[in-house]
């Protein structure tokens, strides 16, 4: 049975206004939801990749379409990140993170792919959640050429929507079967996904902030570390950036020793008798 025919069947109007939604406006939904996504908002593109293959299972849509498509408006989105991060640097890190659950591990957990994997990380990060949205920037931050950059972006972005638009295309009878399935529960279906998320967000919100009170220590200014270094006062300033960050910025404090953030896991290596100053971006 055609994934099309599947959906016709259940669910009368509401099914059948989305089907023909879908059929006029199906490219522009998916080169849509690409753009949107690969902007850094949390409007997941892969179910809308996987179930546009699906319907091109059944004839109404060219599978080649909807990877050129969803690649477009992938493309879209990642120049005008890349092209920000050129310019603007580690602020525009700064925005993306701010929209991600985890925003206390998005920019490092990237760096940290970077300095790995060097510009291989870009096309991965497509696959993982959480290093997606900040790779494009950093990318441009770290001034990788246009052409490298186009290179392994496209790559990067065919793989992952080649990927899912065809998984839906091969698994287009069971995708079917599904939906039908999940049509049954009706509106308890939205209740417990609404629980769900609400549960997800509520379990991240709690962990976010029980991690900032555990990082609550006292503040300094830099008119005020740099007063008591001029003074001669016992003071470690210890910078905790990434070595990536190190590379890219030409400001360093005086006298500050580089480490990596796990040194804080490990207190018997933190200095007891001077005072202790973190830095990091």
């Amino acid at each position: 049975m055609r994934p099309v025919r599947i959906i016709r069947a259940i669910h009368g109007d509401i099914m059948n206004e989305l089907l023909a939604f879908l059929l006029r406006y199906g490219y522009w939904f998916t080169l849509g939801s690409v753009f949107i996504e690969q902007m850094g908002l949390p409007l997941p593109a892969v179910p809308i990749l996987v179930g546009m293959g699906a319907l091109a299972r059944s004839g109404d849509f060219s599978l080649g379409a909807i990877i050129l498509v969803a690649l477009s408006g992938g493309m879209a989105a990642d120049l005008i990140w890349y092209h920000l991060g050129r310019h603007y640097g580690r602020s525009v890190l700064r925005v993306i993170c701010r929209i991600s659950l985890e925003p206390d591990h998005c920019v490092r957990r990237t760096e940290d792919a970077f300095m790995s994997r060097g510009i291989w990380a870009l096309p991965l990060a497509k696959f993982v959640p959480g290093l997606n949205a900040a790779a494009v920037p950093l990318a441009g931050m770290i001034k990788t050429k246009l052409g490298r950059f186009l290179v392994f972006d496209t790559s990067g972005l065919l793989l992952w929507t080649g990927a899912y638009a065809t998984l839906g295309y091969v698994f287009s009878t069971e995708i079917g079967r599904l939906i039908a399935y999940l049509s049954q529960l009706g509106s308890s279906l939205l209740l417990i996904a609404a629980i769900a998320v609400a549960a997800y967000v509520g379990y991240k919100y709690v962990q976010r902030q029980r991690f900032l009170k555990a990082l609550a220590i006292d503040r300094i200014t830099p008119e005020q570390l740099k007063s008591r270094l001029d003074s001669n006062q016992k003071v470690v300033v210890i910078d905790l950036r990434n070595q990536l960050d190190v590379n890219t910025d030409r400001f360093r404090i005086p006298g500050a020793f580089h480490a990596l953030p796990e040194l804080l896991e490990r207190e018997a290596d933190l200095p007891r008798t001077e005072e202790v100053v973190l830095y990091c971006t």
